[in-house]
Formats: C-alpha cells, sequence, structure tokens
C-alpha cells in the first residue's frame, strides 16, 4: 500500500494506492478522512464481516 499527498483545487488530498503502478487509486480529502477516522472500527469490521477467506 502506498499512501500519497496531494492537492485538489487547493485542498489536502490523501491518495491510496495498492502499488505503485496501481490504476484506480482511492483519493479524499480532510472531511471524509475525519469521517473514516470517527468509523474506523465500522470499516474493521465491515471488512472482516465481508473479506473472503483465503
Amino acid at each position: 500500500m502506498v499512501a500519497e499527498r496531494s492537492e485538489f483545487k487547493g485542498r489536502p488530498m490523501l491518495v491510496l494506492k495498492g502499488g505503485d503502478e496501481d490504476k484506480y487509486p482511492f483519493s479524499f480529502g480532510l472531511t471524509k478522512a475525519r469521517k473514516i477516522v470517527e468509523h474506523i472500527e465500522d470499516i474493521k469490521k465491515f471488512v472482516a464481516e465481508n473479506e473472503k477467506p483465503a
């Protein structure tokens, strides 16, 4: 996983990539980052409940 800082229309952004060659990065700004932080346990639970066994 690669995390990079970026900017969009003068606002800070965080870009998450599976690797340097990731064609579909996930990016978000401060407002969404706050929501993610506030609900990180819900996100972890969601992943655990829906992840397919290896």
